[in-house]
């Protein structure tokens, strides 16, 4: 048996390819090549883009670790989520997909939401209606390029067309199909139902949609074709793959009790939990890799902000953190950091606006304010998850993601949430949890017990500061409230 397995993130900017042990997970190697980059709200890439891309990591992943591929045994895919990958007959990609963060389908969710009311549609699919999620993007389609939608023989997300391209089996599996829009997780199917009504009868809806395989369910294995280019050996099996944050759930070891703030192009927040009985329409109630739930609430704008903050003030990265650090704990500008719209609360159009500036504000203070609008915006929905999950969920608070790096990023979320926030040695959570899943199915065990067999060691752990605000400012919450009556009658 091949003593290496590869696990595979491909995310908005890039796909990055882990090579670990099978039996020990150490790691043995990393390799990165990038995406085109997007700007939303026309938010769109082409799936040969991600195929060169992950062919590119894979590479240079076994050249950093010194093996050949053909050491490898078994491969995950974790991606991004949501995206429209519409196939036609011909397996051909029919349009380039829309990813996540592509709002030009938020008309689109108006008349569907004016179909069926936001609770509804958490009774139904277990999620709130937003632009995200690919029912939008079916309803987008079918409203803009209706020959295209009647085209459509097979549908996907990315980590399925991925798993798609190397194995040529059309499957999917929970955690992803969950975040569709049209698949009820608790009662574990598709909703053609739902499509038929919604968007229309040009599909046999039930022939496109994927199978859906359990988290230690093969995939399969890879094309010979696929084999041959990429130098692996024909018996690699394949696993199911999974969402992006629902793989780096498992690759930090995140556990009930719980909660991770994962900081990248979006900001999202996330604990493992039972389905509530009671539903926040606020929340994704998305199912995670090992059988269980993974309740979640996704904002739009992360370190995209602090980006651009940071070129606003005319330093880079590290010029900016040192000067939010230095500002103290004291009072500073409210940020709401909605730059291209925000998911959560669902505000598409929208733009972020800074509010408490006065003649003595400083470039520090402005510089706390673009990570605080971020943390904010999270510690709000981590405040839902916690009244939702019915126990406590900050026994341990983890960081992670790109942004997880800064330390402005985690003294600020350690200050708000009032407990000391931990980074574990999992800087590539989504694939080092592609990492664990993949050796799961080679040694036909669970994800959940490898899980917890390679949890990751402690990198840092940051204390909150004495007489730094807990919890969300009322300033912030006046701002919300009053940006929210302007947003909605600008609408109307």
């Amino acid at each position: 048996m091949a003593s290496v397995v590869a696990g595979v993130d491909s995310s908005t900017q890039s796909c990055t390819v882990e090579l670990r042990d099978a039996e020990t997970g150490a790691l043995l190697g990393t390799g990165r090549a990038g995406h085109p980059s997007t700007t939303p709200p026309v938010s769109e890439q082409h799936t040969a883009q991600w195929w060169d891309a992950f062919r590119d990591a894979l590479a240079l992943a076994c050249r950093n670790a010194g093996l050949a591929a053909s050491e490898i045994g078994a491969i995950s895919v974790g991606a991004q989520c949501h995206g429209l990958v519409a196939l036609d007959a011909g397996d051909r990609e029919i349009r380039p997909v829309k990813l996540w963060n592509d709002t030009t389908s938020a008309p689109d969710v108006e008349r569907l939401l004016g179909e069926r009311s936001p609770a509804s549609w958490v009774g139904e699919v277990l999620l709130p209606l937003n632009p995200a999620l690919t029912i939008a993007k079916l309803a987008w389609l079918a409203h803009n390029e209706p020959d295209n939608l009647a085209r459509v023989r097979r549908l996907m997300v990315p980590h399925d067309w991925l798993t798609f391209a190397l194995t040529g089996n059309h499957v999917t599996d929970r955690s992803d199909a969950s975040g569709t829009g049209f698949y009820s997780a608790d009662q574990g199917r598709f909703r053609s139902d739902l499509l038929a009504t919604h968007i229309g009868d040009a599909v046999d809806w039930d022939a496109a949609f994927p199978t859906v395989l359990g988290p230690e369910q093969a995939a399969g294995t890879v094309l010979p074709g696929v084999a041959t280019e990429l130098g692996l050996r024909p018996d690699v099996v394949v696993g199911p793959g999974g969402g992006d944050q629902h793989l780096a759930a498992v690759g930090m070891g995140l556990a009930r009790g719980e909660v991770a703030f994962s900081l990248g192009t979006s900001g999202v927040v996330f604990t493992p939990a039972e389905l509530p009985s009671h539903r926040d329409w606020t929340v994704d109630y998305v199912c995670d890799t090992t059988g269980g739930y993974l309740p979640l609430v996704c904002t739009l704008n992360c370190t995209k902000v602090t980006d651009r903050f940071a070129y606003l003030l005319g330093t880079d990265l590290d010029g900016l953190e040192r000067l939010a650090l230095s500002a103290g704990t004291g009072e500073s500008p409210v940020l709401l950091a909605y730059l291209d719209g925000e998911r959560s609360p669902m505000r598409p159009g929208s733009a972020g606006v800074l509010a408490g500036l006065r003649s003595d504000t400083s470039r520090e203070d402005l510089a706390r304010a673009a990570y605080d609008g971020v943390v904010q915006g999270m510690v709000r929905g981590m405040q839902t998850l916690q009244d939702l999950a019915g126990e406590p969920i900050t026994g341990r608070v983890l960081a992670v993601g790109g942004g997880a790096r800064s330390l402005a990023y985690r003294q600020l979320i350690a200050d708000r949430c009032g407990q000391p926030v931990t980074t574990v040695d999992a800087p590539e959570a989504t694939a080092r949890g592609a990492c664990v899943q993949a050796a799961a199915v080679l040694h036909g065990t669970t994800v959940a017990e490898l899980r917890d067999r390679w949890r990751p060691s402690t990198v840092a752990t940051v204390e909150p500061r004495a007489g730094a605000a807990l919890g969300l400012d009322e300033s912030y919450g006046q701002l919300s409230a009053a940006y929210d009556d302007w947003y909605f009658t600008s609408r109307r």
